[in-house]
């Protein structure tokens, strides 16, 4: 029985870990549909952005309360997984905690943090939950998040909360031990015998154990992937200072070829497109952006324009341009290439209304926990608006004729420009 039990538990381990490689292979390859751009200048600034923001959380201590609860879930998650390697070994080779010996009294010590830290985690997810679903904040009820999104998110709470309990409960009927938190659950088990007890936690154990491989095959469906790429979009976030945007230098060369035709060539294609209609017109960058958006909804507070009803939100951005990418993944995995479907990013998933609507403050790249731009995918697919369709408002285009005409946006003479100091 105990053999049969040692396979049936490698053969789930295999598939638990083939499946999550799997589906990160595919967004991988979702990722790389974007356009390349090299992003690996200045590795000791980068590093420290992965320290920063990432590990360190830098910017969600604006708000120490709520930033300190988020530590607790994530480094406690973390940690406490560590003893994971722990259970696959017994489940492999039938042992009953593995490392106790190697450990000797540190063994206890590390448990003791663990169930603390399992503790903690369960408060801090009771209070996430509350904050959601009863108190109600504002960013959490928003018509963004209808459907899935509020599900996905309630359900990664409640699976937190129910693994960490369980680890609780397996430690706390084990007979052979007196853990520190675990020790208050066994009156709760007192009068039972021998034999009740080790049913109970063998199947808290199983339950753990299937329940960290299904949350782990859970998280490449799931906003919660940022667990994941939160590092990697850390270390490739934009080193520009802030604001400033990416020029086209396509357009860059007509304008001093304009100006100085000597320097143009006599071989130069014409750029094949401007801007980004699709996911594939936008960079790997933007599309591992999209990914890695957790759905917190602080861009969308902090943006103006959302904040004055306007139908732009950069939270819906991201998980719009994460939709589409999900498609054209799916579109490729079905025939393996990309099959045009008559549908694209720009209009499909991502109105005009809501593109125009964007004061390019940079407020939603500012306040990003881990400094996703949903401005730069905003600026993109306006580029194509205006310069692939001539989409744009006849405000906008006496802005762009006057410039064009006057090297500025005023209709009168450059000559004329700086009348105003002689005037008494």
């Amino acid at each position: 029985m105990a053999l049969i039990a040692e396979l049936l538990f490698g053969l789930i381990s295999a598939a638990a870990f083939f499946l999550f490689g799997k589906n990160l292979l595919a967004i991988r390859r979702n990722i790389l549909i974007g356009k390349e751009v090299s992003l690996n200048d200045h590795p000791s600034k980068r590093w420290k952005n992965v320290l920063l923001l990432a590990f360190g959380q830098k910017k969600m201590f604006r708000n120490p309360l709520v930033a300190f609860l988020h530590l607790i879930v994530y480094v406690g998650f973390i940690i406490i997984n560590i003893e994971l390697l722990e259970i696959i070994v017994d489940g492999i080779t039938g042992s009953h905690r593995a490392f106790a010996p190697f450990l000797g009294t540190c063994y206890g010590f590390i448990i003791n943090c663990f169930e603390i830290l399992a503790a903690l985690v369960l408060i801090a997810c009771v209070i996430f939950f509350s904050r959601r679903n009863i108190i109600r904040i504002k960013r959490f009820i928003s018509k963004d998040l209808n459907g899935w999104p509020r599900s996905d998110a309630n359900a990664i709470l409640i699976t937190e909360v129910v693994l960490m309990s369980l680890f609780l409960i397996m430690n706390a009927a084990d007979p052979e031990s007196n853990f520190l938190v675990s020790s208050y659950l066994k009156p709760l088990l007192k009068g039972l015998s021998e034999s009740q007890l080790s049913l109970i936690e063998h199947t808290a154990w199983w339950i753990h154990i299937l329940g960290i491989y299904a949350f782990m095959n859970y998280l490449p469906y799931s906003k919660h992937l940022h667990i994941i790429l939160a590092f990697p979009n850390a270390y490739y976030a934009s080193l520009l200072p802030k604001g400033e945007m990416h020029n086209m230098v396509s357009i860059q060369n007509e304008v001093l070829y304009a100006m100085q035709p000597e320097l143009a060539p006599t071989d130069a294609a014409a750029p094949e497109k401007f801007g980004a209609k699709d996911v594939m017109d936008l960079s790997w960058k933007n599309l591992m952006d999209a990914y890695s958006c957790t759905e917190c909804g602080r861009c969308s507070t902090a943006c103006p324009a959302n904040s004055t009803g306007k139908l732009l939100s950069p939270r819906k951005i991201m998980m719009s341009t994460r939709d589409r990418l999900e498609a054209v993944g799916k579109n490729i995995e079905k025939n393996k290439s990309y099959v045009e479907d008559g549908k694209s990013l720009l209009h499909d998933y991502i109105s005009v209304e809501e593109l125009r609507a964007c004061t390019t403050c940079n407020a939603c790249v500012e306040e990003c926990p881990i400094s996703i731009s949903p401005l730069d995918i905003i600026l993109e697919l306006r580029r194509s608006l205006v310069m692939e369709e001539s989409n744009a408002p006849a405000e906008w285009n006496g802005m762009f004729s006057n410039i064009e005409n006057n090297f500025a946006p005023w209709k009168f003479s450059p000559d004329d420009r700086d009348a105003w100091t002689s005037q008494a």
